[in-house]
């Protein structure tokens, strides 16, 4: 019994050892083997490929030009079916690709001049920009924001001079007064418009539930030709189906107030097309949450974009 205890431990060593080195060569060999592919990480999201301009600053914004050279284009009598003629604002640049279109109406009995310093404002930000002049002085809205489409339609057709530098699928109105009652006219035939700034806008009809269009209506406080109570605020109130909405009323301003130069005006008008056009969220700061202790702001309501 003593004798095979004895063998047994004797044994034991060798056993060990030789278990140990079973374990060594299989443990280097794991240790030498290549790591186990990792899974795949989610590609990044990707940058938004119509975002144009440096980013935009409150004094950026409002300051007379932005970071684009502009050119300016004359567009002749009739040169296209549905409009008169009107002034192409351009970006120089062609490095960057194509870019959102907006066309401007002006008012009842106003001529293009006076809504031509939008086209300098938002082309420097990145847009091509027609001003029109309407067919006749006394042209009705519809026939306003018909003539709106036409310009459109004009500057992404194969006879326009830009051409090349629009991108067809980005395209935008605006207008003053009945150019403004045009403007709504226009995104309620046009649901693929991607924005819309009706500028106090006058306009009979005033049911505009049918507008998809991300749509900032702009009033005037005393505004005595389209009253805000009604006009400006009942188109607002109208707008049930539209993506996104928002209501900037002036302070102690009256209805001439957009055929100048206006910061306010300017600051609003660019924010939007820019965030909507463009889709450039680095501009939705400027318009959600709704801007407070502006003291030439009366009033301002919104849906807040991208809620």
């Amino acid at each position: 019994m003593n004798k095979r205890l004895t063998r047994a431990l004797s044994m034991l060593p060798a056993a060990v050892l030789a278990a140990g080195a079973a374990v060594a060569p299989a443990a280097t060999a794991a240790a030498a083997a290549p790591a186990a592919p990792q899974a795949p990480q989610a590609p990044q999201a990707a940058e938004n490929p119509y975002q144009r301009g440096p980013d935009p600053t409150d004094r950026s914004i409002v300051a007379e030009r932005g970071s684009f050279d502009v050119e300016r284009i004359g567009v002749g009598s009739w040169s296209g079916p549905g409009f008169n003629k009107g002034t192409i604002y351009a970006p120089k640049d062609r490095s960057q690709g194509t870019f959102g279109a907006i066309a401007v109406s002006p008012g009842f009995v106003s001529p293009e001049f006076l809504v031509s310093w939008y086209g300098e404002r938002l082309a420097s930000r990145g847009f091509v920009v027609m001003t029109i002049e309407t067919t006749t002085l006394l042209d009705q809205p519809a026939q306003r924001g018909d003539q709106l489409l036409a310009a459109l339609d004009f500057l992404t057709s194969r006879d326009s001079p830009v051409r090349d530098r629009v991108d067809p699928n980005r395209l935008a109105v605006m207008g003053h007064s009945m150019g403004g009652g045009g403007t709504l006219h226009a995104v309620k035939e046009r649901t693929s418009l991607k924005a819309a700034v009706p500028l106090m806008p006058w306009n009979l009809f005033t049911d505009w539930r049918d507008v998809r269009t991300p749509t900032m209506i702009i009033g005037a406080q005393n505004d005595l030709i389209a009253s805000v109570g009604l006009h400006s605020e009942p188109f607002y109130n109208s707008l049930r189906s539209a993506r996104e909405k928002a209501y900037l009323e002036i302070r102690g301003a009256g209805h001439l107030v957009a055929n100048s130069p206006n910061d306010t005006i300017a600051k609003y008008t660019i924010a939007w097309m820019k965030r909507y056009v463009d889709n450039d969220t680095r501009y939705e700061r400027f318009l959600c949450p709704a801007p407070t202790g502006d003291r030439n702001i009366s009033e301002y309501r919104d849906t807040c974009p991208g809620s």
